[in-house]
């Protein structure tokens, strides 16, 4: 070979050494992505709107935080299902959430009868 050829096939080398070392970083880059949002969405607190707060005061209902990391959870559940707007049960209190903007919406003990409407998935944690 001549020193122009090994000059052009080191420079060929150093090219593929590159875009393979890109390669596995966009990889675990996108695999620590994947994680981070895993974590976050489990970590992100519960909201509640002003109408849930007032009915949990309304109905005598407090959630420990024991029950609060299960709605949590079953938020996470739900997300991972495509459900929209969830009935999650949790103990004896059912809970309404709008899973997106995790958001509670009415809240209320399942001791009464009651009728759940404009829900796509329920989840019991």
């Amino acid at each position: 070979m001549h020193r122009l050829d090994v000059h052009l096939v080191s420079q060929v080398n150093n090219i593929t050494r590159a875009k393979t070392e890109a390669s596995v970083q966009n990889q675990n880059a996108a695999a620590n992505s994947t994680n981070f949002r895993d974590i976050l969405g489990s970590k992100m607190p519960v909201q509640f709107s002003k109408h849930a707060a007032l009915r949990l005061d309304a109905r005598n209902i407090s959630l420990t935080t024991d029950q609060m990391e299960r709605v949590a959870e079953g938020i996470g559940k739900a997300d991972d299902k495509g459900i929209r707007d969830s009935l999650v049960l949790v103990d004896d209190v059912a809970l309404l959430v709008n899973i997106k903007s995790r958001t509670v919406i009415t809240a209320m003990s399942q001791e009464s009868d009651n009728v759940f409407s404009n829900i796509d998935g329920a989840v019991i944690v």
